[in-house]
Protein backbone atom coordinates (compact mmCIF):
# COMPACT_ATOMS: atom_id res chain seq x y z
CA UNK A 1 0.00 0.00 0.00
CA UNK A 2 1.40 3.39 -0.99
CA UNK A 3 0.98 5.89 1.87
CA UNK A 4 1.04 9.61 1.06
CA UNK A 5 0.23 12.90 2.77
CA UNK A 6 -1.52 14.89 0.08
CA UNK A 7 -4.57 16.90 -1.00
CA UNK A 8 -7.99 15.83 -2.23
CA UNK A 9 -7.04 17.16 -5.65
CA UNK A 10 -4.04 14.82 -5.68
CA UNK A 11 -6.27 11.95 -4.54
CA UNK A 12 -8.69 12.60 -7.42
CA UNK A 13 -5.79 12.69 -9.87
CA UNK A 14 -4.35 9.38 -8.68
CA UNK A 15 -7.80 7.82 -8.62
CA UNK A 16 -8.38 8.77 -12.25
CA UNK A 17 -5.05 7.23 -13.24
CA UNK A 18 -5.89 4.13 -11.18
CA UNK A 19 -9.29 3.80 -12.92
CA UNK A 20 -7.72 3.94 -16.39
CA UNK A 21 -8.38 7.57 -17.34
CA UNK A 22 -6.47 8.44 -20.51
CA UNK A 23 -7.81 11.93 -21.27
CA UNK A 24 -8.26 15.05 -19.17
CA UNK A 25 -9.38 18.39 -20.48
CA UNK A 26 -10.09 21.38 -18.28
CA UNK A 27 -9.90 25.10 -17.70
CA UNK A 28 -8.18 26.52 -14.58
CA UNK A 29 -10.47 27.41 -11.70
CA UNK A 30 -9.89 27.46 -7.96
CA UNK A 31 -10.15 25.13 -6.06
CA UNK A 32 -9.89 22.53 -8.84
CA UNK A 33 -6.90 23.89 -10.78
CA UNK A 34 -4.51 21.52 -9.02
CA UNK A 35 -6.32 18.55 -10.59
CA UNK A 36 -5.56 19.91 -14.08
CA UNK A 37 -1.95 20.60 -13.11
CA UNK A 38 -1.51 17.10 -11.73
CA UNK A 39 -3.17 15.45 -14.72
CA UNK A 40 -0.91 17.36 -17.12
CA UNK A 41 2.03 15.76 -15.32
CA UNK A 42 0.64 12.28 -14.68
CA UNK A 43 -1.21 11.41 -17.90
CA UNK A 44 1.87 11.46 -20.20
CA UNK A 45 3.49 9.01 -17.78
CA UNK A 46 0.74 6.45 -18.47
CA UNK A 47 0.27 7.05 -22.20
CA UNK A 48 -2.63 9.47 -21.78
CA UNK A 49 -3.44 12.94 -23.08
CA UNK A 50 -3.92 16.31 -21.39
CA UNK A 51 -5.69 19.06 -23.33
CA UNK A 52 -5.88 22.63 -22.03
CA UNK A 53 -9.29 23.94 -23.13
CA UNK A 54 -10.22 27.56 -23.84
CA UNK A 55 -13.20 27.29 -21.46
CA UNK A 56 -15.29 24.74 -19.56
CA UNK A 57 -17.72 24.24 -22.42
CA UNK A 58 -14.89 23.14 -24.68
CA UNK A 59 -13.32 21.03 -21.93
CA UNK A 60 -16.32 18.77 -21.52
CA UNK A 61 -16.87 18.59 -25.27
CA UNK A 62 -13.25 17.43 -25.65
CA UNK A 63 -13.75 14.80 -22.95
CA UNK A 64 -16.91 13.55 -24.64
CA UNK A 65 -15.09 13.34 -27.96
CA UNK A 66 -12.27 11.40 -26.32
CA UNK A 67 -14.75 9.01 -24.72
CA UNK A 68 -16.39 8.44 -28.11
CA UNK A 69 -12.90 7.59 -29.31
CA UNK A 70 -12.60 4.89 -26.66
CA UNK A 71 -10.72 6.77 -23.92
CA UNK A 72 -11.88 7.06 -20.33
CA UNK A 73 -12.07 10.82 -19.76
CA UNK A 74 -12.43 13.30 -16.90
CA UNK A 75 -12.75 17.04 -16.40
CA UNK A 76 -12.86 19.14 -13.25
CA UNK A 77 -14.10 22.56 -12.28
CA UNK A 78 -15.89 24.60 -9.62
CA UNK A 79 -19.37 26.12 -9.60
CA UNK A 80 -18.90 28.88 -12.21
CA UNK A 81 -17.51 26.28 -14.61
CA UNK A 82 -19.96 23.54 -13.67
CA UNK A 83 -22.91 25.62 -14.89
CA UNK A 84 -21.16 25.94 -18.28
CA UNK A 85 -21.23 22.16 -18.65
CA UNK A 86 -25.00 22.26 -19.19
CA UNK A 87 -24.91 21.85 -22.95
CA UNK A 88 -22.24 19.13 -23.35
CA UNK A 89 -23.54 17.33 -20.25
CA UNK A 90 -26.87 16.92 -22.03
CA UNK A 91 -25.13 15.52 -25.08
CA UNK A 92 -23.25 12.94 -23.01
CA UNK A 93 -26.38 12.08 -21.09
CA UNK A 94 -28.61 11.64 -24.15
CA UNK A 95 -26.03 9.78 -26.20
CA UNK A 96 -25.01 7.67 -23.20
CA UNK A 97 -21.34 8.62 -23.29
CA UNK A 98 -19.31 7.78 -20.14
CA UNK A 99 -17.37 10.67 -18.62
CA UNK A 100 -16.40 11.76 -15.09
CA UNK A 101 -16.93 15.34 -13.90
CA UNK A 102 -15.45 16.71 -10.67
CA UNK A 103 -17.00 19.80 -9.08
CA UNK A 104 -15.03 21.33 -6.19
CA UNK A 105 -17.76 23.53 -4.70
CA UNK A 106 -16.90 26.97 -3.36
CA UNK A 107 -18.94 29.85 -1.98
CA UNK A 108 -21.33 31.37 -4.49
CA UNK A 109 -23.36 32.52 -6.26
CA UNK A 110 -21.36 33.15 -9.41
CA UNK A 111 -17.64 33.56 -8.66
CA UNK A 112 -18.22 34.05 -4.94
CA UNK A 113 -15.15 33.34 -2.82
CA UNK A 114 -12.57 31.17 -4.52
CA UNK A 115 -10.87 29.81 -1.42
CA UNK A 116 -13.86 29.08 0.81
CA UNK A 117 -16.06 25.97 0.79
CA UNK A 118 -19.67 25.93 -0.28
CA UNK A 119 -22.43 23.47 -1.12
CA UNK A 120 -24.46 25.45 -3.60
CA UNK A 121 -24.67 22.99 -6.48
CA UNK A 122 -26.73 20.29 -4.77
CA UNK A 123 -29.71 20.81 -7.06
CA UNK A 124 -27.62 21.86 -10.05
CA UNK A 125 -25.89 18.48 -9.88
CA UNK A 126 -29.30 16.81 -10.07
CA UNK A 127 -30.40 18.88 -13.07
CA UNK A 128 -27.17 19.91 -14.83
CA UNK A 129 -28.76 20.15 -18.27
CA UNK A 130 -32.01 21.15 -19.91
CA UNK A 131 -35.02 19.23 -21.13
CA UNK A 132 -35.67 16.90 -18.20
CA UNK A 133 -36.45 13.22 -18.76
CA UNK A 134 -33.30 11.90 -17.11
CA UNK A 135 -31.77 10.86 -13.80
CA UNK A 136 -28.35 11.90 -12.48
CA UNK A 137 -25.72 10.01 -10.51
CA UNK A 138 -23.71 12.10 -8.02
CA UNK A 139 -21.17 11.02 -5.39
CA UNK A 140 -20.00 13.26 -2.53
CA UNK A 141 -16.68 12.59 -0.75
CA UNK A 142 -16.02 13.92 2.75
CA UNK A 143 -12.27 13.24 3.01
CA UNK A 144 -9.12 12.99 0.93
CA UNK A 145 -9.22 9.19 1.08
CA UNK A 146 -12.85 9.11 0.04
CA UNK A 147 -12.10 11.52 -2.81
CA UNK A 148 -9.80 8.80 -4.13
CA UNK A 149 -12.27 5.98 -3.65
CA UNK A 150 -15.33 7.77 -5.01
CA UNK A 151 -13.48 9.01 -8.09
CA UNK A 152 -12.58 5.38 -8.87
CA UNK A 153 -16.23 4.51 -8.25
CA UNK A 154 -17.36 7.31 -10.57
CA UNK A 155 -15.39 5.82 -13.46
CA UNK A 156 -16.89 2.41 -12.64
CA UNK A 157 -20.46 3.73 -12.67
CA UNK A 158 -19.84 5.80 -15.81
CA UNK A 159 -18.93 2.64 -17.72
CA UNK A 160 -21.75 0.50 -16.33
CA UNK A 161 -24.49 3.12 -16.78
CA UNK A 162 -23.05 4.78 -19.94
CA UNK A 163 -23.45 8.31 -18.64
CA UNK A 164 -21.68 11.30 -17.06
CA UNK A 165 -21.07 10.92 -13.31
CA UNK A 166 -20.45 13.90 -11.03
CA UNK A 167 -18.09 13.82 -8.05
CA UNK A 168 -19.52 16.65 -5.93
CA UNK A 169 -16.69 17.65 -3.60
CA UNK A 170 -16.09 20.91 -1.75
CA UNK A 171 -13.06 23.13 -1.23
CA UNK A 172 -12.18 21.60 2.15
CA UNK A 173 -11.97 18.14 0.58
CA UNK A 174 -10.08 19.16 -2.56
CA UNK A 175 -7.62 21.56 -0.87
CA UNK A 176 -7.33 19.68 2.42
CA UNK A 177 -4.22 17.67 3.29
CA UNK A 178 -4.67 14.22 4.81
CA UNK A 179 -3.26 10.72 4.69
CA UNK A 180 -3.92 9.06 1.34
CA UNK A 181 -3.64 5.29 0.86
CA UNK A 182 -3.33 3.97 -2.69
CA UNK A 183 -3.59 0.19 -3.09
CA UNK A 184 -0.87 -1.61 -5.02
CA UNK A 185 -1.94 -5.26 -4.86
CA UNK A 186 -5.14 -7.07 -5.78
CA UNK A 187 -5.71 -7.93 -2.12
CA UNK A 188 -5.42 -4.26 -1.16
CA UNK A 189 -7.79 -3.25 -3.97
CA UNK A 190 -10.39 -5.74 -2.79
CA UNK A 191 -9.94 -4.75 0.85
CA UNK A 192 -10.65 -1.14 -0.11
CA UNK A 193 -13.73 -2.20 -2.10
CA UNK A 194 -12.60 -0.54 -5.31
CA UNK A 195 -14.41 -1.45 -8.53
CA UNK A 196 -12.91 -0.90 -11.96
CA UNK A 197 -14.79 -1.54 -15.22
CA UNK A 198 -12.74 -1.73 -18.42
CA UNK A 199 -13.86 0.22 -21.47
CA UNK A 200 -15.77 -2.09 -23.80
CA UNK A 201 -17.12 -1.44 -27.27
CA UNK A 202 -20.70 -1.61 -28.52
CA UNK A 203 -20.52 -3.39 -31.88
CA UNK A 204 -24.19 -2.78 -32.57
CA UNK A 205 -26.41 -2.97 -34.43
CA UNK A 206 -28.50 -1.34 -31.68
CA UNK A 207 -27.33 1.92 -30.12
CA UNK A 208 -29.35 1.30 -26.97
CA UNK A 209 -31.90 -1.23 -25.73
CA UNK A 210 -35.28 0.36 -24.96
CA UNK A 211 -35.10 -1.09 -21.44
CA UNK A 212 -33.49 -0.27 -18.07
CA UNK A 213 -30.57 -2.60 -18.80
CA UNK A 214 -27.10 -1.52 -17.67
CA UNK A 215 -23.71 -2.95 -18.65
CA UNK A 216 -24.42 -2.09 -22.28
CA UNK A 217 -21.04 -1.18 -23.82
CA UNK A 218 -20.75 2.43 -25.00
CA UNK A 219 -20.31 3.56 -28.55
CA UNK A 220 -16.72 3.88 -29.76
CA UNK A 221 -16.44 5.53 -33.15
CA UNK A 222 -14.91 3.38 -35.86
CA UNK A 223 -16.46 0.18 -34.53
CA UNK A 224 -19.63 0.00 -36.63
CA UNK A 225 -21.60 2.31 -34.35
CA UNK A 226 -20.73 5.70 -35.76
CA UNK A 227 -24.27 7.02 -36.15
CA UNK A 228 -25.06 7.11 -32.45
CA UNK A 229 -23.50 10.35 -31.19
CA UNK A 230 -26.13 12.95 -32.05
CA UNK A 231 -27.79 15.19 -29.47
CA UNK A 232 -31.21 14.59 -31.04
CA UNK A 233 -33.65 11.95 -29.83
CA UNK A 234 -32.34 8.65 -31.20
CA UNK A 235 -34.04 5.48 -32.29
CA UNK A 236 -32.67 2.24 -30.84
CA UNK A 237 -30.49 2.05 -33.95
CA UNK A 238 -29.05 5.49 -33.23
CA UNK A 239 -30.75 7.49 -35.98
CA UNK A 240 -32.25 10.93 -35.27
CA UNK A 241 -36.02 10.94 -35.07
CA UNK A 242 -38.94 13.31 -34.51
CA UNK A 243 -41.31 10.50 -33.49
CA UNK A 244 -42.69 10.78 -29.96
CA UNK A 245 -42.80 7.01 -29.57
CA UNK A 246 -39.00 6.92 -29.62
CA UNK A 247 -38.83 9.84 -27.22
CA UNK A 248 -40.86 7.76 -24.76
CA UNK A 249 -38.48 4.81 -25.11
CA UNK A 250 -35.39 6.98 -24.85
CA UNK A 251 -36.66 8.85 -21.76
CA UNK A 252 -37.67 5.58 -20.12
CA UNK A 253 -34.16 4.28 -20.56
CA UNK A 254 -32.42 7.44 -19.26
CA UNK A 255 -34.64 7.53 -16.17
CA UNK A 256 -35.14 3.89 -15.26
CA UNK A 257 -31.70 2.48 -15.96
CA UNK A 258 -30.76 4.59 -12.90
CA UNK A 259 -33.89 4.28 -10.76
CA UNK A 260 -34.21 0.52 -11.22
CA UNK A 261 -30.54 -0.13 -10.47
CA UNK A 262 -30.15 2.05 -7.36
CA UNK A 263 -28.63 -0.88 -5.49
CA UNK A 264 -25.49 -0.49 -7.62
CA UNK A 265 -25.24 3.21 -6.74
CA UNK A 266 -26.60 4.03 -3.27
CA UNK A 267 -24.09 4.56 -0.45
CA UNK A 268 -24.59 6.18 2.94
CA UNK A 269 -23.29 6.00 6.50
CA UNK A 270 -25.37 5.90 9.67
CA UNK A 271 -24.15 6.52 13.22
CA UNK A 272 -26.01 6.58 16.54
CA UNK A 273 -29.31 5.39 15.09
CA UNK A 274 -29.54 2.12 17.03
CA UNK A 275 -31.87 3.44 19.75
CA UNK A 276 -34.16 5.62 17.61
CA UNK A 277 -32.60 8.99 18.56
CA UNK A 278 -34.63 12.14 19.19
CA UNK A 279 -32.53 14.20 16.76
CA UNK A 280 -30.89 12.99 13.55
CA UNK A 281 -28.30 15.18 11.83
CA UNK A 282 -28.09 14.90 8.04
CA UNK A 283 -25.13 16.07 5.97
CA UNK A 284 -22.81 15.23 3.10
CA UNK A 285 -19.24 16.23 2.30
CA UNK A 286 -17.10 18.12 4.82
CA UNK A 287 -19.94 19.10 7.21
CA UNK A 288 -20.65 15.40 7.74
CA UNK A 289 -17.34 15.06 9.55
CA UNK A 290 -18.36 17.74 12.07
CA UNK A 291 -21.73 16.05 12.39
CA UNK A 292 -20.08 12.75 13.25
CA UNK A 293 -18.02 14.38 15.99
CA UNK A 294 -21.12 16.22 17.24
CA UNK A 295 -23.07 12.96 17.55
CA UNK A 296 -20.31 11.50 19.69
CA UNK A 297 -20.09 14.65 21.84
CA UNK A 298 -23.87 14.77 22.26
CA UNK A 299 -23.98 11.12 23.28
CA UNK A 300 -21.32 11.77 25.92
CA UNK A 301 -23.63 14.46 27.32
CA UNK A 302 -26.58 12.06 27.47
CA UNK A 303 -28.42 13.34 24.41
CA UNK A 304 -30.05 10.79 22.07
CA UNK A 305 -28.61 12.04 18.80
CA UNK A 306 -27.71 10.20 15.58
CA UNK A 307 -26.49 11.05 12.13
CA UNK A 308 -26.84 10.17 8.46
CA UNK A 309 -24.03 10.91 6.02
CA UNK A 310 -25.02 10.77 2.37
CA UNK A 311 -22.25 9.41 0.15
CA UNK A 312 -24.32 9.04 -3.01
CA UNK A 313 -26.74 11.96 -3.13
CA UNK A 314 -28.46 11.45 -6.51
CA UNK A 315 -30.56 9.44 -6.95
CA UNK A 316 -31.67 10.63 -3.51
CA UNK A 317 -31.77 7.75 -0.99
CA UNK A 318 -35.32 8.28 0.35
CA UNK A 319 -35.23 4.86 2.01
CA UNK A 320 -32.70 6.08 4.59
CA UNK A 321 -35.23 8.50 6.13
CA UNK A 322 -37.77 6.04 7.49
CA UNK A 323 -37.38 6.93 11.21
CA UNK A 324 -39.68 9.44 12.90
CA UNK A 325 -37.46 12.06 14.56
CA UNK A 326 -36.42 15.69 14.53
CA UNK A 327 -34.05 16.00 11.57
CA UNK A 328 -31.45 18.74 11.31
CA UNK A 329 -29.90 19.30 7.88
CA UNK A 330 -26.39 20.75 8.21
CA UNK A 331 -25.15 22.42 5.03
CA UNK A 332 -22.52 24.78 3.64
CA UNK A 333 -25.09 27.19 2.23
CA UNK A 334 -27.67 29.63 3.56
CA UNK A 335 -30.60 28.69 1.35
CA UNK A 336 -31.05 25.08 2.48
CA UNK A 337 -30.90 22.80 -0.52
CA UNK A 338 -30.50 19.35 1.07
CA UNK A 339 -33.11 20.22 3.71
CA UNK A 340 -35.85 20.31 1.09
CA UNK A 341 -35.11 16.74 0.01
CA UNK A 342 -34.97 15.58 3.63
CA UNK A 343 -38.32 17.23 4.27
CA UNK A 344 -39.79 15.40 1.29
CA UNK A 345 -38.37 12.01 2.30
CA UNK A 346 -39.04 11.80 6.07
CA UNK A 347 -42.21 10.34 7.67
CA UNK A 348 -44.99 12.94 7.82
CA UNK A 349 -44.89 13.13 11.65
CA UNK A 350 -41.21 14.18 11.65
CA UNK A 351 -39.86 17.72 12.01
CA UNK A 352 -37.14 19.01 9.70
CA UNK A 353 -34.82 21.88 10.65
CA UNK A 354 -31.93 23.61 8.96
CA UNK A 355 -28.53 24.86 10.07
CA UNK A 356 -26.55 26.55 7.33
CA UNK A 357 -23.07 28.02 7.28
CA UNK A 358 -21.18 29.36 4.31
CA UNK A 359 -17.43 29.56 3.79
CA UNK A 360 -16.67 27.78 7.06
CA UNK A 361 -17.75 24.66 8.90
CA UNK A 362 -20.13 24.75 11.87
CA UNK A 363 -18.59 23.94 15.26
CA UNK A 364 -19.22 20.71 17.16
CA UNK A 365 -20.46 22.64 20.22
CA UNK A 366 -22.84 24.58 18.00
CA UNK A 367 -24.43 21.36 16.71
CA UNK A 368 -24.66 19.85 20.19
CA UNK A 369 -26.42 23.01 21.42
CA UNK A 370 -28.80 22.82 18.46
CA UNK A 371 -29.62 19.18 19.27
CA UNK A 372 -30.28 20.04 22.93
CA UNK A 373 -32.53 22.92 21.87
CA UNK A 374 -34.59 20.69 19.60
CA UNK A 375 -34.84 17.90 22.21
CA UNK A 376 -36.15 20.49 24.71
CA UNK A 377 -38.83 21.47 22.23
CA UNK A 378 -37.44 24.93 21.63
CA UNK A 379 -36.86 26.77 18.37
CA UNK A 380 -33.38 27.20 16.96
CA UNK A 381 -32.04 30.71 17.11
CA UNK A 382 -32.10 32.05 13.58
CA UNK A 383 -30.11 34.85 12.02
CA UNK A 384 -31.86 37.13 9.57
CA UNK A 385 -31.39 35.09 6.43
CA UNK A 386 -32.16 31.71 8.04
CA UNK A 387 -35.39 29.97 8.76
CA UNK A 388 -35.01 27.40 11.51
CA UNK A 389 -38.09 25.37 10.56
CA UNK A 390 -39.13 24.26 7.07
Amino acid sequence: MKRLFDTGNAAITEAAIFAGCKLFSGYPITPATEIAENMSRRLPQVGGFYVQAEDELAALHICIGGSLGGLKAMTSTSGPGYILFADPYGWALGSEIPVVIVNAQRVGPVSGITGAPGQGEFYLSRYPTHGGNFESIVLAPSSVQEAFQLTVEAFYLAERFRMPITVLADQIVTDGWETLLIPETEAEIQAMGLRVAPRQVNYGPEFYPATDEIDVPPVVLGHNTGAACSDWTPTAEGFDTEEVEWQHKHAYRLIYKVRNNRNVITQYEEFGLEDNPDVIFVAYGSPARVVKSAVQAAREQGLKVGGIRLISIWPFPDEVFHRTAKYLSVELNYDGQLVREVQRAVPKDSDVHFLGRCGELPKVAELVDAARTLINGQALQAIKWEREAW
